[in-house]
């Protein structure tokens, strides 16, 4: 008899909600995974904030129980500060910003767009004290730089934020994506608003979830 599977936690990005990963969780519950999500207020809330409130959340839905993880974004970055508060089986990691995001600095330097987006971005600038993502885990990266259904990647395309032969997702580079120690890596071809609905990402994320590794 098969062993139970570990529930997965999906946990959304800046400025969304657990809408956006409806079709991925979907997706991952129709192979036989128990699935966690819930909508956190990502731009009033500072990174450790959210970090604590989303464990707790977890903790008192899930249990003490080992858990898997799937994020967006801003999402990893909540992983990494939740790495001794939950007990991780593996994460995988869509888009994360784990080297800090070079949108966030440009952002920080301009007040309006640092009000509107929350005490978050300023620490997405400053990467240095993060704590090291739940082992196993891995990257899923995306390299389509404009996007139409990206609006983040015009003004990131207007402001010159990425060099044009830096591939990136038209919100976070693909290098800043990257850190020692992962399990595996890839890129897709896809925006950063809907990296978690392409076709490849999805059987990555399968792939991972079941042996840790792509």
């Amino acid at each position: 008899m098969r062993a139970e599977r570990p529930p997965v936690v999906f946990l959304h990005g800046l400025g969304r909600s657990k809408l956006s990963l409806t079709g991925l969780r979907r997706f991952v519950e129709r192979e036989g995974y128990r699935t966690w999500a819930r909508t956190y207020p990502s731009r009033r809330m500072t990174v450790t904030e959210a970090a604590e409130t989303i464990a707790a959340w977890i903790r008192d839905d899930l249990g003490d129980v080992p858990i898997l993880g799937v994020s967006h974004s801003l999402g990893g970055i909540l992983a990494r500060h939740m790495t001794g508060l939950l007990r991780w089986k593996g994460l995988v990691m869509l888009a994360p910003p784990n080297r800090g995001s070079h949108l966030a600095r440009v952002i920080d330097g301009h007040p309006l767009f640092r009000w509107f987006m929350g005490p978050a971005v300023r620490e997405l600038a400053k990467p240095s004290k993060w704590p090291a993502p739940p082992d196993p885990f891995a990257v899923i990266a995306g390299s389509c730089g404009l996007s139409v259904g990206n609006p983040v990647s015009w003004v990131t395309r207007s402001l010159s934020v990425f060099d044009p032969d830096q591939p990136s997702d038209g919100t976070v580079a693909v290098s800043e994506t990257r850190l020692p120690g992962m399990a595996d890596f890839a890129t897709v071809d896809a925006s950063h608003t809907w990296i978690m609905n392409h076709a490849k990402a999805r059987e990555l994320i399968l792939s991972f979830l079941s042996r840790g590794r792509f």
